[in-house]
C-alpha cells in the first residue's frame, strides 16, 4: 500500500493533495478519509489506496500511518499561562487594537509597521485559547 504525508486539505472545499513517497502527488477527496474525519493536519502520515481518476491518481482508503498523537486536557492546561498573566496581556492587546481602529475609522489602513506585531501578538493569543 502507498504511503505519503498530507501536503495540504482544504476542509471547506473537501478536497487537497498528498505527497507520495513512490512518485506523484495524489489528488485527495474527503470521501476517502478515515470514517469520522472531515479534515486532516498537512504533514500527517498516511496509507493510502490508488485509484486512476478523471484527473490523474486519486486516494481510496485513506489511513493514519501513525497514531494521531493527542494531549490529554491536563497537560494542556499545565501548559497555559496563568490567568493573572493573561488578562495584562489582554487588555494591552485591546489598547493596541483601539490604536489600529483610529486608522480605519478615519479612512486608512494602519501602518504595516504596526500592524504585522499586532497580527503575531493575535496568533500568539489564539494559540493561548486553543491550549
Amino acid at each position: 500500500m502507498p504511503t505519503g504525508k498530507v501536503k495540504w486539505f482544504d476542509a471547506g472545499k473537501g478536497f487537497g493533495f498528498l505527497s507520495s513517497d513512490e512518485g506523484p502527488d495524489v489528488y485527495l477527496h474527503a470521501d476517502a478519509l478515515p470514517e469520522g474525519m472531515d479534515t486532516i493536519k498537512p504533514g500527517t502520515r498516511v496509507e493510502f489506496g490508488i485509484a486512476q481518476g478523471r484527473r490523474g491518481d486519486q486516494a481510496l482508503q485513506v489511513r493514519l500511518a501513525e497514531p494521531a498523537t493527542s494531549v490529554s486536557r491536563s497537560q494542556a492546561q499545565a501548559r497555559r499561562k496563568d490567568p493573572e498573566t493573561m488578562v495584562v496581556i489582554v487588555e494591552d492587546l485591546i489598547r493596541v487594537l483601539d490604536d489600529l481602529g483610529e486608522a480605519y475609522r478615519h479612512g486608512r489602513h494602519p501602518d504595516a509597521k504596526k500592524a504585522k506585531p499586532v497580527a503575531l501578538l493575535l496568533r500568539a493569543l489564539a494559540t493561548e485559547l486553543d491550549a
